[in-house]
């Protein structure tokens, strides 16, 4: 693990959740942090360079700003890292994880509605040349990711 110092861990701590919401989030975050906007964009992309974080962004209800489904594409590992590149270009792609079964890259697209949902996957389609699985929400569950780190018990002697 990279070596994470102070405002490394209290960002990570303070942002697990509660992003702001407001035109320059991160000016935001930066004035309650006691630092610059430049240095928590700049601790962010190091943050992920490093693979200390995956994702830098906030989760929202899908459905109450527009469609969105879970999406999956079986893909011979020989293809997995252009079919897996084209899906992360593709318009509305806000997750896409490589999995462990015969449909191996999940995804989830929105829209602004259905319909736009439909043709950006047929598109997507098209390009890919793999047929997409589509696995509307049927019910919505809230999954808290959000945990407090033990600082204290992962620094090593």
């Amino acid at each position: 693990m990279a070596a994470l110092d102070s405002l490394d861990r209290r960002l990570i701590d303070a942002y697990q959740r509660d992003l702001p919401l407001c035109e320059r989030p991160f000016a935001a975050m930066a004035e309650r942090l006691g630092t610059s906007e430049a240095e928590v964009i700049e601790r962010l992309q190091a943050l992920q360079h490093d693979q200390v974080l995956s994702r830098v962004g906030p989760v929202f209800d899908h459905a109450r700003a527009g469609a969105s489904l879970l999406a999956a594409v079986a893909v011979p590992e020989a293809e997995r890292d252009r079919v897996a590149a084209a899906i992360n270009r593709s318009p509305g792609v806000n997750h896409n994880y490589l999995r462990e079964h015969d449909f191996n890259l999940w995804f989830v697209m929105t829209a602004a509605d259905e319909l736009q949902l439909e043709a950006r996957l047929e598109a997507l389609e098209e390009e890919l040349g793999y047929a997409v699985l589509r696995l509307p929400m049927v019910a919505a569950y809230h999954i808290d990711l959000g945990f407090p780190i033990p600082w204290d018990e992962l620094e090593t002697p």
